[in-house]
């Protein structure tokens, strides 16, 4: 027990674990405790997954992702999103995407007193020193992941795969308008409609459950009938 303890709460030390015992209804002296302990080298630190699950509501993330469309010109959507409902608050599509516009899509995205605690970007050099120094105005603390570790934006990542084989994967996208019309359409079906497994099987804006007495069930087709809303209609 202690020791599943230890490793499962690297942060505590030979007190805290003494006290949780004790509240189990474990009689065992503090230095029992500290004799079973597993020892660490050097100052323990949380993990990369534990960092992002503790600060989840003070958490955004930006990425990007390029668009080919029918003329073979290549479109980069910004994307950004709140780690805690997963939810997209701004996107917005451009050719060339350069570190003023960048800088002007967090703005956006977090006009006055909204802006997170830290915003997780890739190395893209697209970002460079002007978006570093507004994103520091606002008082956001960017974290930068490693090198070659997609991971460790995985929320963007994975919003970004879902609009590839969801939405764009059966699309043929004709310019920059056409693209913001069609990711439009997705981002209304995203947020209010599709269902996420890490938030219980609801939607980034929670959605009401239905109970039979409404009515019937009709069928909303969405995302260009790609997708479908159910509802009760009341009779």
């Amino acid at each position: 027990m202690i020791r599943q303890m230890c490793k499962a709460n690297p942060l505590w030390g030979a007190p805290r674990i003494h006290g949780e015992l004790l509240k189990l209804g474990i009689e065992i002296s503090q230095a029992t405790v500290a004799k079973y302990m597993v020892r660490r080298r050097g100052k323990p630190s949380p993990s990369w997954r534990s960092f992002l699950r503790n600060q989840a509501l003070g958490i955004a993330a930006i990425d990007l992702f390029v668009v080919p469309s029918a003329t073979f010109r290549l479109l980069f959507v910004a994307l950004i999103l709140v780690h805690h409902r997963r939810k997209v608050v701004h996107f917005n599509v451009t050719r060339n995407p350069t570190s003023a516009w960048l800088s002007r899509q967090v703005t956006e995205a977090f006009p006055w007193d909204t802006a997170p605690r830290f915003l997780v970007r890739d190395r893209d050099a697209s970002y460079g020193e002007e978006f570093a120094k507004r994103v520091e105005a606002m008082g956001i603390a960017e974290v930068i992941t490693a090198p070659r570790s997609p991971w460790q934006n995985a929320y963007a990542e994975r919003v970004i795969g879902s609009i590839r084989r969801e939405c764009l994967d059966y699309v043929v996208v004709f310019n920059e308008r056409h693209l913001r019309r069609v990711l439009s359409s997705y981002f209304d079906y995203y947020q209010r409609t599709r269902r996420h497994l890490s938030l219980n099987k609801d939607c980034p804006e929670t959605r009401p459950v239905q109970p039979p007495r409404r009515g019937k069930v009709i069928a909303i087709a969405q995302v260009g009938g790609l997708h479908h809303r159910y509802e009760r209609l009341a009779a």
